[in-house]
């Protein structure tokens, strides 16, 4: 699906600024686009895949594990592992589902057949149930990074985004 898939002309306009203010990565399921993500720091936008509305912007800066750098890739690695419950998009997202009381009786459901889960399983699951798609900018730095995040953010603040 591309950038100008929203049918509300006022959003397509908003994305197009927002496709022109950097090289964007081709969008991908959420899950899958992982391991391809960059090690490098950058900006990702998450969007839902049949409205095509854009739900959330981030950046990740030149975070290191072990030594390696993770940027991109280990942001979004956190979100899908459960471990980013309370920061950004996870939260946001564990949010939504403890709101939703169809995802939480299921929750039950499961609880009752297979015993407990753990914090994290129930943040992991909570990114995952909203089925999103990502795209992501490479930038040279955290800095850059952070003002890329900015300006997109100023451009699609009043279009549903999820950010606090």
């Amino acid at each position: 699906m591309s950038w100008s898939a929203v049918h509300d002309l006022r959003l397509r306009a908003r994305y197009a600024e927002v496709r022109d203010l950097a090289e964007w990565s081709d969008w991908m399921p959420f899950e899958a686009a992982i391991p391809s993500a960059p090690r490098e720091p950058g900006v990702y936008l998450l969007r839902e895949p049949v409205t095509a509305i854009i739900r959330y912007v981030g950046m990740a800066g030149e975070r290191a594990s072990a030594g390696r750098p993770q940027g991109l890739y280990g942001r979004l690695k956190i979100y899908s592992n459960g471990r980013g419950a309370i920061s950004g998009f996870g939260e946001e997202a564990l949010d939504r589902a403890l709101a939703d009381p169809v995802w939480l009786e299921q929750q039950l459901q499961d609880l009752r057949a297979h015993g407990p889960k753990t914090a994290q399983d129930w943040a992991r699951e909570a990114v995952l149930r909203l089925d999103l798609e990502v795209a992501w900018s490479v930038t040279p730095d955290t800095h850059d990074a952070r003002y890329l995040e900015t300006q997109v953010h100023t451009l699609l603040q009043t279009t549903g985004l999820w950010n606090r």
